[in-house]
Order: C-alpha cells, then sequence, then structure tokens
C-alpha cells in the first residue's frame, strides 16, 4: 500500500530564483493535483547573480502566461541580443555569440560552408554580417521581428537581462496568487522514512513539515540533497579552473546596450550586463593565480560608472551532483551543480530542471523509473553545456602564464575533443537532439576564436564565384537594411514601460 500512495504535497526547501521558479512552474501547471509549500528564511542570503539569460526564457515565461512589458518592468530587465566576448582569442579580438541564425542555408548545407569558400576565393567579410541579431545589438536597436519582412529569413531572437532579485519577487506574488504556501523559517533537521526517503524538515521553532516530494533549493550548502542524503558531487575543476567570483552593481550607462559583454583579463573574466536601472558586474577568476584584493583592483578598475556597493565574494567548485533526484529529493539550482556564468546557463538549468521534473512528475511515492530517466538527462544536459563553456577556455591564443596557459594545454573531454577535430578539419558540427546550444553556436564560437576548417562541404563548390558572391551579398544587403530599420532598444524600453 505503501507504494501506491499518491503525491499529495510537494515542499520546496529555499526562495530566490530556484525555488521560486520552481514554486511557480508547480503551481501552473501541478497545483490542482498537489499542495505545494515553500520554505525560505529572510536571514539567509542567496546569490542572487544570475542576471542573464539565454531565448529558451522566454518559453518558461509563455508557460505561465507572463506578459513580456509586465516582466520587463517589474524586473527592470532588457534585451539581450548575444554575448560580445572580447580578449577571449588574442588579446583585443572581438567575437560575438548572436542568437538567432546566421545566413542562409542551402539544401542540407550549413551556411557557414559557403561563407567558408567565399573566403577561401578571397572575400574578406565577416562571418557576423549574415547575422541580424549581431547587425542590432552592434547598432543598439530592438524591437520584436519573428521574421524579415517579405523574406523567408527568422527575425530577431532575443533573451533578456533581469534583477534576479526582482525576478524571484515577480514570481512568489505570481506562486502565491496560484495558491502556494511560504513558510518564513530556518531548518534544523531533516527525518527520514526507514526507506532513507525524506519524512520532514523541522524548524528552528519546532515546527515539523511532512511532504511526499522535496524539493532542494538550498543553493551550495545542498541542505537535503548533498548534507542529509550524502549524494556525492561531480568536481570538474580539471577542465573548469575558475573557483572564485566578485560582484559589484554599477549604475546606468546610456545607451543600455542590448548584449552581455565577457571580457578576458589575466586570470579570468569579467561579465557587465545592463539593467534599466544598474549594471551588473563581476569578475570570474582563479584564485591560485589572482588574489582576492588582486581581483578586486582588476574589476573596480574597469567599471565604466560609479560601483553602488562594495564588491561581494562568491567561492564555488564547478561541476554536478552525481545524482540530481535521489529517493524523494529533487536538487534544483546550485544545490545541483554550478557551470560558471560564461554563456548564462544558470537559470536556464533552473528552468530545464523544473520542466523536466513536471515532465517526469510521479504519480506515486514509487518514483524510481521516472527517477532514473531524470538523472539521466540531466547528466547529459549537464556535460553537453560543459563542454561549450570549456570550448572557450580551451580555444584562447592568449599568451599569459597561469590560467590561460593551462587551459590551453589541459586534456579535453573525448566529447568536445571529437567536436573540435571533426570542425578544424570538415567545418561540421552535429549535436544530440536535446543539446542547449545550437550549430550556429558552437561555429560562432571556434570561428570567432580562429579555428578555420581545412576543408568544407563539397556543395558549396556548386556554385559559381558570382553565384556565391551573389548569395552572400543578397544576405548582407537584407541583414543590413532590416536592422537599419529597427528603432533603438532605448525607444522599445520606454514603449514598452508605457504598455504599463
Amino acid at each position: 500500500m505503501m507504494q501506491q500512495r499518491a503525491i499529495k504535497k510537494v515542499l520546496i526547501v529555499g526562495g530566490g530564483t530556484a525555488g521560486w521558479m520552481s514554486a511557480a512552474m508547480l503551481a501552473r501547471f501541478m497545483g490542482q493535483q498537489v499542495q505545494i509549500q515553500l520554505i525560505e528564511s529572510d536571514a539567509i542570503a542567496t546569490v542572487g547573480v544570475g542576471e542573464a539569460t539565454i531565448p529558451a526564457i522566454q518559453h518558461f515565461n509563455a508557460a505561465l502566461g507572463i506578459n513580456e512589458a509586465e516582466f520587463l518592468q517589474a524586473t527592470q530587465g532588457t534585451i539581450k541580443l548575444g554575448i560580445q566576448f572580447e580578449n577571449w582569442g588574442k588579446p583585443g579580438d572581438s567575437y560575438m555569440h548572436a542568437f538567432g541564425p546566421i545566413g542562409k542555408p542551402l539544401g542540407f548545407t550549413s551556411f557557414h560552408h559557403f561563407w567558408l569558400a567565399a573566403r577561401a576565393r578571397g572575400d574578406s567579410r565577416s562571418f557576423w554580417e549574415f547575422s541580424l541579431n549581431y547587425q542590432a545589438a552592434r547598432a543598439g536597436k530592438y524591437q520584436p521581428l519573428a521574421q524579415i519582412p517579405n523574406t523567408p529569413l527568422q527575425g530577431l531572437v532575443h533573451a533578456y537581462h533581469f534583477d534576479a532579485g526582482l525576478y524571484a519577487a515577480f514570481l512568489r506574488r505570481y506562486s502565491e496568487r496560484l495558491g502556494v504556501s511560504r513558510t518564513e523559517g530556518t531548518i534544523a533537521a531533516v527525518t527520514q522514512h526507514p526507506s532513507e526517503a525524506i519524512a520532514e524538515v523541522v524548524l528552528t521553532d519546532g515546527q515539523k513539515l511532512a511532504a511526499d516530494l522535496f524539493i532542494d533549493c538550498s543553493g551550495s550548502r545542498a541542505l537535503l540533497i548533498g548534507q542529509q542524503l550524502a549524494v556525492g558531487y561531480e568536481d570538474w575543476q580539471h577542465w573548469l579552473p575558475c573557483d572564485s567570483a566578485l560582484a559589484v552593481p554599477s549604475a546606468a550607462t546610456q545607451p543600455i546596450l542590448p548584449y552581455t559583454r565577457a571580457i578576458a583579463r589575466d586570470a579570468g573574466w569579467q561579465w557587465r550586463i545592463p539593467l534599466q536601472h544598474r549594471t551588473g558586474n563581476g569578475l570570474v577568476y582563479n584564485s591560485q593565480f589572482l588574489s582576492d584584493e588582486q581581483a578586486q583592483h582588476t574589476l573596480m578598475h574597469h567599471l565604466d560608472a560609479p560601483a553602488l556597493a562594495e564588491p561581494r565574494k562568491i567561492s564555488f567548485v564547478t561541476g554536478r551532483r552525481k545524482q540530481q533526484w535521489q529517493h524523494n529529493c529533487v536538487a534544483i539550482g546550485l544545490s545541483s551543480g554550478f557551470l560558471e556564468p560564461l554563456e548564462s546557463t544558470s537559470i536556464h538549468l533552473i528552468q530545464s530542471a523544473i520542466v523536466r521534473l513536471v515532465q517526469c512528475f510521479p504519480t506515486s511515492v514509487d518514483m524510481a523509473k521516472l527517477r532514473q530517466e531524470y538523472n539521466r538527462q540531466s547528466a547529459e544536459e549537464y556535460c553537453a553545456i560543459r563542454d561549450f563553456i570549456i570550448l572557450h577556455y580551451h580555444l584562447n591564443q592568449r599568451t599569459d602564464q597561469g590560467l590561460w596557459q593551462y587551459c590551453q594545454q589541459m586534456t579535453l573531454p573525448d566529447s568536445l575533443a571529437q567536436r573540435i577535430a571533426l570542425f578544424a578539419e570538415n567545418a561540421a558540427v552535429f549535436r544530440q537532439q536535446d543539446e542547449l546550444f545550437t550549430e550556429v553556436a558552437w561555429q560562432q564560437v571556434m570561428l570567432g576564436q580562429h579555428v578555420l576548417p581545412k576543408h568544407y562541404h563539397p556543395l558549396a563548390e556548386s556554385l559559381s564565384a558570382g553565384q556565391l558572391t551573389g548569395f552572400l551579398d543578397d544576405i548582407q544587403l537584407i541583414m543590413q537594411r532590416t536592422a537599419a530599420q529597427l528603432p533603438s532598444h532605448q525607444q522599445f524600453l520606454q514603449q514598452s514601460a508605457a504598455q504599463q
């Protein structure tokens, strides 16, 4: 009979972005079937650094029925069209991981093969001349554009920059309207069933909270999944050696750029994320090669506006929990693992975890098969994102000793080494169907960091020199004209605010 008991209550341990994103999604889709309670303590600070996202966040907000203008206003949000990487190849280099497509494929052949064929014939145009997202980002422009008018070409693809604390508060209000109950308190003890599944948490005031399914959103403390259930952690610092970050807000600057900046420094890299009311800044670094004092000097020296607070230190170990769902406990957010924010995946990993849980939601406490599949999918997702982040570090051509030299010489995961070799030889990029990053994303990082393939697809030779030039000319002209007609990002934000 125990094995057939239905899931009637879910307890979320921890608030912040992870907790309230989980609460909101569960309330939206499971609120009629289960009771949802969230416990958090105002005395425990959340990390709250993740302010940049990737385009999939639109699907999350849309699933919740959130109005974009309301969301931007509530979170002081801005538009993000891509990430500009500076100094990652050689000092002075710059390229962008622009969202959306680049160019137009012909048949089954990706556009970059035709661009490489033209380059071999002496065409000097940048790959990004054929990206609408790049052209709009660099010009500081944006408006919603699903498709380029009078063409079959996709329009702009966007994500957001927003204040993570304000987003959590926004989702708290959303969740509570849908019946999620919030309990203020600090956990003093956790009890387990004889089966080792979690039975209840005990608060410092003696209150006991039981549930059938627990979601651990307690951050890097991993109160349930790590401390109580003793699930191990897979350490990836040999591939992603940065272990520290300093974060500091600075005053907003004008114009507000519609892209993130990731700027390589001596022993790490700096982020710059423009919001409406401030700019988010930080420095990710390796503490063996850079002291905290040196890191603070580097960060503060490179601010583009006055700081609004003192820098805050964050220590971390890159990696993942070996099982992200153990017994009746699912880890979401930092309790499940940490991949540094280079490609803005932290909030996405929260999103994908809670969506995966909804898809795998158990009908009873007998959840072993669903748990196994959830863990398989989670492991694949983490490893694929890990490889994409390692790619940036490994392909650097900097001459700095220490971090950058180590990353050039380190042994890669086999999965990543194979991808780089395949692209370097034949310009080919293949990905698993459910992988997060697109083929175009991989192309941009490898081309942006000077991996120029020896060969390209033979179909790219099927066009004459004149046909190839004309094909590229047409696409470039469409992108330039479309970008030129867009309003500024600032105008879009003002119009969005006026709708409220």
